[in-house]
């Protein structure tokens, strides 16, 4: 999906992807673990339940696509405020359409950048999820290519 956006004040912006961290997903191999029927409660602790119903392929339930399906590093804290830090790992679904309020991988003069896709009428901007960063209006004739649409975010605690 390509979108020209002709209009905005010029602001900078830096890439937000690790260079070469773009790995294309092999779905050939099937990793299952088990899922657990209780939901996990954040607040008060639940009785423990050692109730396991079945096992999930996560490649099912993280991709729907594998063709058309990345991962990529973040290299920014631009959406830090969403809970996607520096290192977390973005899955990227190229064959979805972008919609307003997506978080997408998008292509501006040949740099990648991660941001919230707005789309306020005719005008089409991106929004950073941190007041540290500026969010991106395009100058005439700048070109944004929306790459693919962020579908989940992979965070390691340990």
């Amino acid at each position: 999906m390509n979108i020209m956006v002709r209009q905005g004040a010029e602001r900078p912006y830096s890439g937000d992807i690790c260079p070469g961290s773009l790995v294309r997903i092999d779905p050939k191999t099937i990793m299952a673990i088990y899922f657990a029927v209780e939901r996990l409660s954040a607040g008060f602790p639940s009785p423990a339940q050692d109730y396991v119903d079945r096992s999930i392929d996560m490649n099912q339930h993280l991709i729907k696509n594998p063709t058309a399906t990345f991962i990529a590093k973040v290299n920014s804290a631009s959406l830090r405020d969403i809970g996607i830090d520096i290192d977390d790992e973005v899955i990227v679904d190229r064959s979805l359409d972008a919609k307003n309020l997506d978080i997408v991988l998008a292509l501006i003069d040949n740099d990648f950048t991660l941001k919230r896709l707005m789309i306020e009428g005719n005008k089409r901007w991106l929004k950073a999820e941190n007041p540290d960063f500026p969010n991106i209006y395009l100058n005439d004739g700048q070109e944004l290519v929306i790459w693919g649409v962020v579908t989940s975010c992979v965070k390691k605690f340990r």
